[in-house]
């Protein structure tokens, strides 16, 4: 049996993933013939059919499902000595996914992003913004780096670091003076609360905060649900509604009104945040300099932030 190559390696475990030779073409920036050719030379070299090409998407024959994670295992490896020899080097060079939860990016991306371009700039950054559960289960495909979100999550199959804790403010369209007036959770009014759709860990952190639960028979009109957090600001101005905000929002001074925020009764809740890698992650020097840019943002505003809370995001 002649040699198998990486790069078909990395084109079974493309078509896996994606169940189309299309998008797997797409993925390894090839051709669709030519990834199909190269898989089907493969199963000939081992004269086992990996793939049922007859069903939609693509799946794995039951071959192919005993021999998949070998194959998982194999690429990794590689890409770990790569990244490995990339440690021992004064310079980084390469790539580095970042995945982000929506109620994060907005507020810490204008202020991390371009310092961490400048600093390595023989680096190819991606940023993904996008929801926990998605975060988890490209950082197992090994498709992000790191993910950046709140902290912990239920799986003690990745590696998580806290970096901070940050509370939530209320955000009251109706509540303006001159002094800040201290909330507590029972002053909430729920006829008012505004939340972010249910895919947002924020938004479950606020349902427990508010004591929310979804067997109660609360009026459908009682809560908004937006898939973004600036959306969420905005109509929560335009309807004299009310919602929850994390602090680190208050870094934008141009994004809120500062007369609608007002801090609850200590201990405040608050949530963690932290990144989260995958046990076989190595680009140590880029992470270690991507929490560093993270707390030297965040630190001015969250130095007086003491007595709280944590809620956990799941």
């Amino acid at each position: 049996m002649s040699s198998i190559s990486l790069s078909q390696v990395q084109y079974v475990l493309a078509l896996h993933r994606t169940g189309s030779f299309s998008e797997a073409a797409n993925a390894c920036h090839i051709t669709q013939s030519t990834l199909s050719t190269m898989i089907k030379k493969l199963e000939e070299q081992i004269d086992i059919t990996l793939f049922d090409r007859k069903t939609k998407p693509i799946k794995l024959t039951a071959e192919g499902e005993s021999l998949i994670d070998q194959f998982k295992v194999l690429y990794y490896e590689y890409d770990n000595l790569i990244e490995d020899i990339q440690e021992t080097r004064t310079e980084y060079y390469g790539t580095f996914k970042i995945g982000i939860i929506p109620t994060l990016a907005p507020f810490l991306m204008p202020f991390i992003l371009k310092n961490m371009v400048d600093s390595h700039q023989k680096v190819k950054f991606t940023v993904m913004e996008i929801t926990t559960e998605e975060i988890l289960k490209l950082l197992k495909l090994r498709e992000l780096d790191v993910g950046l979100l709140s902290t912990p999550v239920i799986d003690e199959t990745l590696i998580q670091n806290p970096l901070f804790a940050e509370d939530f403010l209320i955000y009251d369209a109706t509540a303006v003076s001159t002094k800040k007036r201290k909330y507590t959770v029972d002053d909430i009014d729920l006829s008012r609360l505004w939340l972010l759709e249910e895919s947002h860990c924020m938004s479950f952190q606020i349902e427990k905060i508010c004591h929310l639960k979804k067997s109660d028979n609360l009026d459908t009109n009682l809560i908004y649900k937006s898939g973004s957090i600036l959306s969420l600001i905005n109509l929560v101005e335009a309807n004299n509604g009310l919602t929850l905000i994390p602090r680190i929002a208050t870094l934008h001074k141009g994004i809120l009104n500062s007369d609608y925020l007002h801090p609850i009764v200590s201990p405040s809740p608050a949530r963690e945040v932290g990144t989260v890698t995958h046990p076989n992650f190595s680009k140590k020097q880029l992470l270690a300099s991507l929490e560093e840019k993270v707390l030297s943002s965040v630190m001015p505003i969250l130095r007086t932030v003491t007595d709280v809370k944590i809620i956990n995001p799941m």
